[in-house]
């Protein structure tokens, strides 16, 4: 039976050290271009296949990292997976997708994944960490989170400007001539709701008008409550004639709402999103909506955290522009709706 090849074989056939060979496979960023063409080549000559399981044995890393999201169903996460999924081949490193769910055991469990070796580190995606693991800080793996924050917790961060981004929505309703502007917002416990509605009633402010209450409704990103809240809104018999939600999902709920109750967009109620996700462009009228680069985000996050897996630096944080899409979803105020 012809024994299965090893290391060895593969560099003496490549001409390099052994040493060379495991740092092409772990890491073949860091190997001149020529030297990683030669070893790739002889590894598939020889079928060589890497020992996963020994490697993580002798070097304490498996070159896995967790990409943990809200919510697996949002297409909003695609973008950003391809881009941490991009950086991560690059250098050597693989990405699995966890799903939070909002469930404190189910992120603990993926902390504990981290921890236990089975992966190198986590890219947080969700709005808050259980209180213990937070009171506990000292002991967790490492951690960058991407396009949230949690709070009491400093870890390395890429995100946007939430604050600016939410105004700059509201702020084309008022040019539009929107006075009675309705808010479905983000979790109002976490960051990501309180920022977007922070920047909701600075546009508000700086266009003198008062901020209303009752034009809130507190929301949580999903489809099914942009729905629920838009239909409790109408119940109520509340003017408005504009909506901004905190994100594209509940905007286009708040669209199929809408048309339920036979209003037309923009003529009867403008609605804004926040995302730019590939649904809001599909659907008719298209979504104005805010835009963030996800996948360039996503490339940034595990960038941050292969610094912090290597030391090469201390991490910095980094902030993305956003941009104002405007597409057929609003339009000029006409009459209030008030059903």
């Amino acid at each position: 039976m012809t024994q299965k090849p090893n290391i060895r074989d593969v560099a003496k056939l490549a001409g390099v050290s052994t040493a060379t060979v495991s740092r092409t496979l772990a890491q073949p960023a860091m190997v001149k271009e020529e030297t990683r063409r030669r070893v790739m080549s002889a590894v598939e000559a020889m079928g060589f296949v890497p020992n996963s399981s020994a490697r993580v044995l002798r070097t304490q890393t498996s070159k896995t990292v967790i990409l943990l999201v809200r919510d697996i169903s949002n297409p909003f996460y695609l973008d950003i997976y391809k881009g941490v999924e991009e950086a991560a081949f690059e250098a050597g490193y693989k990405v699995l997708m966890g799903d939070a769910r909002d469930d404190d055991v189910r992120i603990e469990h993926y902390i504990d994944t981290v921890r236990e070796r089975h992966a190198d580190g986590m890219i947080l995606m969700i709005g808050h960490l259980p209180e213990k693991l937070i009171t506990g800080a000292a002991k967790l793996p490492p951690i960058v989170v991407a396009l949230e924050a949690i709070e009491n917790l400093e870890l390395p961060t890429v995100r946007v400007d939430n604050v600016a981004a939410a105004r700059k929505a509201v702020r084309h309703l008022v040019d539009l001539g929107h006075r009675r502007i309705a808010h479905i917002t983000g979790p109002l416990d976490e960051y990501l709701g309180k920022a977007r509605l922070e920047g909701y009633r600075r546009a508000l402010e700086e266009a003198g008008i008062a901020f209303d209450p009752d034009l809130v409704l507190a929301g949580d990103f999903s489809l099914v409550v942009g729905h629920n809240q838009t239909e409790r809104l109408l119940d109520r018999r509340i003017p408005f004639t504009a909506i901004f939600a905190a994100s594209d999902q509940m905007a286009i709920g708040a669209v199929t709402a809408l048309r339920s109750r036979s209003l037309t967009i923009p003529d009867n109620v403008s609605v804004v999103g926040f995302d730019d996700t590939l649904m809001a462009s599909m659907i008719d009228p298209a979504l104005t909506t805010i835009h963030q680069p996800r996948r360039e985000i996503g490339r940034a996050a595990m960038g941050l955290m292969i610094e912090r897996l290597t030391k090469a630096g201390t991490p910095a944080d980094r902030c993305f522009p956003t941009e104002l899409v405007v597409r057929g979803s609003t339009g000029p105020c006409a009459a209030t709706v008030s059903p």
